[in-house]
């Protein structure tokens, strides 16, 4: 196996045993890059000679006993909405082509770069997180096909090799859908939980900043680092094993909202995943999700004004340097009237309060992340049996939305592949603050099905 093959976890381990050097995985990723970059569109900018700068005094440090822990020497990619200093934050637009150097790193970055680990560059956002798609970049499995957004770039790096981790933002999906739609596994944590300052924000209200990794496991090790300021670790990684049982655990299966319009094969892979829940020892329980019906209306009268009033100066000044679906979205948003945004912050609350009532008869709800596979690149809209119609950013933020407008933890991973070989994702909902028990069953499912979130690299990015 080529080191960019590897996993976090194993990487890691490999490094930190003296087995591999940050150098030479380092390279293996670079030369990757090198490869497939060309097809893909995953990166805003690749920072090959830093890298293996990093990387050569990481090996330094760890031959001289001076091992940080399971990031150190490890090469990652950070969405091009993290701040990094002296590095440009262009959010992949026009608007800020000539965006001077952050003068520091935002927290994530931060706390990443005292971790150890090694900046491969910036991979591409849709325009300011501001849609689904992330139209520089392709999928993974299939050049004709959406990368998904808004961390598309994040999400295809991962899974195609040119990243062995990789940090995305999630608004409305923009962690879970790509991940979702190339196969690996994203992690966005509860709202609050990770520090979002030194990140371009698309809504204060709904913003998220996590990982996408290959496995759960791997999700695991970067959530730590994020949530660490000060890094003392000189321990190989071990992380947390999974208990090969699920009994005790109460999953979820929403009767409504969740399997309403949706692939026949995301639907049927998402529920032999469950059975396989049950198969490990879960119980299922059947539940309603409460106030289905005014999810999306809330997410947009959130998102859309605050998103406008972040951008409102240059909106004003420069609109032609924004592309015509993110210019429409935010001319949009000064329409909306204050009473309607209060009205959606009240609804917020409510469905706060339901969803942690929900969560007292179950202990995670399993659901399919995303309607549909990723689909092709000129495709608008999606139509369904029922006679009804989406368009494509639609129909995969209305699956995703529920967790960020609730704000609670949701872990995507890979559970199968459709008739055309796309990946399909199981999206695991927790408690507020209860990322462990959402990592343990989605690290559990996969090591028991043998499913973890890594392509088959030599397969991908090929087509």
């Amino acid at each position: 196996m080529r080191p960019y093959e590897l996993t976090l976890t194993e990487a890691a381990r490999a490094v930190a045993a003296g087995e591999l050097s940050p150098v030479e995985l380092t390279d293996s990723v670079l030369h990757r890059i090198e490869s497939v970059e060309g097809h893909l569109g995953a990166y805003v900018t690749v920072l090959a000679d830093a890298a293996r700068q990093t990387a050569a005094r990481a090996e330094k440090d760890i031959a001289a006993g001076r091992y940080i822990g399971p990031l150190h020497g490890i090469p990652m990619g950070l969405k091009d909405l993290i701040d990094v200093a002296g590095l440009p934050t262009t959010a992949s637009s026009r608007v800020r082509a000539q965006a001077p150097a952050a003068h520091r790193d935002s927290t994530v970055a931060a706390r990443l770069r005292a971790a150890g680990a090694v900046l491969l560059g910036k991979t591409h956002t849709h325009e300011f997180a501001y849609g689904l798609i992330t139209p520089q970049t392709r999928n993974a499995w299939d050049h004709d096909r959406v990368a998904g957004g808004s961390s598309g770039g994040s999400a295809v790096a991962v899974a195609a090799g040119e990243a062995t981790f990789a940090l995305g933002t999630d608004t409305g999906g923009s962690i879970r859908v790509p991940a979702a739609l190339n196969g690996v596994v994203g992690l966005k944590p509860t709202y609050g939980r990770v520090p979002v300052d030194g990140v371009t924000p698309l809504s204060w209200s709904l913003d998220h900043v996590g990982p996408i990794t290959r496995t759960v496991a791997d999700a695991e090790l970067v959530l730590e680092a994020l949530l660490t300021s000060e890094h003392t670790t000189s321990a190989a990684p071990e992380p947390r094993p999974a208990e090969g049982s699920l009994t005790g655990l109460r999953v979820g299966v929403p009767r409504n909202h969740y399997f309403d319009r949706i692939q026949r094969e995301v639907e049927e892979a998402v529920r032999d995943a469950i059975d396989d829940l049950r198969e490990l020892g879960a119980e299922l329980v059947d539940v309603d999700i409460p106030m289905s019906e005014y999810i999306q209306a809330t997410h947009w009268g959130l998102m859309v004004p605050e998103a406008t009033a972040y951008h409102e100066r240059t909106l004003r000044t420069s609109p032609e340097l924004y592309s015509d679906d993110v210019r429409t979205l935010l001319e949009a948003g000064v329409l909306i009237p204050a009473a309607d945004h209060l009205r959606a912050r009240r609804a917020r609350t409510l469905l706060r309060a339901a969803w942690t009532r929900l969560f007292e008869t179950v202990d995670v709800i399993a659901a399919p992340t995303a309607t549909s596979t990723a689909a092709h690149r000129d495709q608008r809209a999606v139509h369904w049996p029922d006679g009804t119609e989406e368009s494509v950013p639609e129909t995969y933020i209305r699956l995703s939305a529920p967790a960020n407008v609730t704000g609670l933890p949701a872990l995507t991973l890979p559970v199968g592949a459709d008739s055309a070989g796309l990946p399909i994702g199981m999206q695991l909902i927790g408690r507020a603050f209860d990322e462990g028990t959402v990592l343990r069953t989605g690290r559990t499912y996969e090591e028991a099905t043998r499913t973890p979130g890594r392509a088959t690299l030599t397969a991908i990015s090929l087509r």
